[in-house]
């Protein structure tokens, strides 16, 4: 064989080479992977968006409150809306924040606390936020909600805990929503 067709064969050799390498890198990619377990504050953002529509609750002096939930910002968030369209209107967005769940409540108080998601909770069960900070505060004095606790009964049926603080004494506000179908 002269050494021309010879360097054509290995040429040829090393091609065929090189496209089984980068045509079984694309086969492997295609493949499923074992992704990590998805984390707590994962699960429990997942059971805060299948909240998603608007929930009805009856009130002390016999009113129908309001509630709707929604994702938003591409998924990356949820917005609680309280009383849409009242004179008490206010929105709460839930995120994730790296490894942990976050919640920003924009209260008729005209403050903004942050909570956190407290660890080691069943997300198909209950699921609470502690206080973290406040933004807008007037006085350490003020009021300003420090929790919030959502207790899943079932797909329709949802028991949300808020807790108001002032002066150093909290209030608990229970509400019982049904999802309005």
């Amino acid at each position: 064989m002269n050494s021309t067709l010879r360097a054509n064969t290995m040429e040829k050799k090393r091609f065929v080479v090189w496209a089984q390498l980068l045509a079984g890198t694309a086969i492997m990619l295609c493949l499923p992977v074992a992704l990590p377990a998805e984390s707590a504050e994962a699960r429990a953002f997942d059971a805060i968006k299948a909240l998603k529509g608007t929930w009805e609750s009856k009130m002390s002096d016999g009113s129908i409150a309001t509630t709707s939930f929604r994702e938003t910002a591409g998924g990356s968030a949820v917005l609680q809306m309280i009383g849409e369209g009242t004179a008490m209107e206010m929105p709460t967005l839930y995120h994730l924040d790296g490894s942990r769940l976050m919640a920003t409540h924009y209260c008729a108080a005209q403050n903004q606390p942050r909570m956190v998601l407290e660890p080691g909770q069943d997300p198909a069960k209950t699921l609470k936020f502690k206080f973290l900070d406040v933004t807008n505060l007037k006085s350490p004095d003020s009021g300003h909600m420090s929790a919030v606790a959502f207790h899943f009964v079932d797909s329709d049926h949802l028991r949300q805990e808020w807790t108001y603080r002032e002066k150093g004494k909290e209030t608990p506000e229970v509400f019982e929503l049904v999802r309005k179908r």
